[in-house]
């Protein structure tokens, strides 16, 4: 077989086999999906336990499904997403960190619901890193996550997850400022104007200092 005929021979074989694995792929999939809404309990529990196999191509079929009108349905997904991003995070899993993390990512930069969002966000504190901090930083624009995305950005150890909290500080309404200044102090930074919650006395007393 001549050079030319057999570089073409190949990417054809090629592309047989990324197509054969992406029909897997998918097909594991929609058997997840179908079998996290069955209604046998059981079913569902296998289902969950089992997702962090199918891994990254799931994780925006489930985050559908975890608005379902039945709640044991909708609950069973979000199990197995977490399962998902858990495994992700694994020793050894970095390939698979990297897949669920830009899943994840996506879903935060759509539309998706408060609620999915906020799931999402603290499913990035497990295995975000830098490439998250902006979208979460994002998240802080809706009232609804500024507490969630706030304690994310504390939690991941990245120097930029410090400067995003320091932007927001400046950006968000005065009744969130308080919460960010103890973020910014936990991640060591100095902020006036702003002192811990935890010392500021809440009830009035009559004790007069000794002396």
């Amino acid at each position: 077989m001549r050079t030319k005929d057999a570089k073409k021979a190949s990417l054809v074989a090629a592309g047989l086999m990324a197509a054969a694995a992406s029909g897997a792929r998918e097909s594991a999939v929609q058997r997840l999906i179908g079998r996290i809404k069955d209604g046998d309990p059981n079913v569902r529990t296998e289902a969950w336990l089992g997702a962090g196999e199918v891994g990254a191509p799931a994780v925006k079929p489930l985050a559908d499904v975890m608005t379902d009108e039945n709640l044991e349905v909708a609950r069973a997904a979000k199990r197995a997403l977490w399962r998902i991003v858990r495994l992700a995070g694994a020793p050894g899993a970095d390939g698979q960190k990297e897949a669920v993390e830009r899943e994840l990512i996506d879903l935060l930069r759509g539309r998706s619901p408060v609620a999915v969002s906020r799931e999402v966000l603290w499913m990035l504190s497990e295995i975000g890193g830098r490439n998250s901090i902006r979208p979460i930083a994002r998240s802080m624009r809706q009232k609804e996550l500024v507490e969630d995305a706030r304690m994310v950005l504390e939690r991941i150890p990245d120097k930029r997850a410090v400067r995003a909290l320091k932007a927001a500080f400046e950006a968000v309404p005065e009744e969130f400022k308080s919460n960010i200044a103890q973020s910014l102090r936990k991640r060591g930074e100095e902020v006036a104007g702003y002192p811990c919650q935890k010392l500021v006395p809440t009830l009035k007393t009559n004790v007069k200092p000794v002396g």
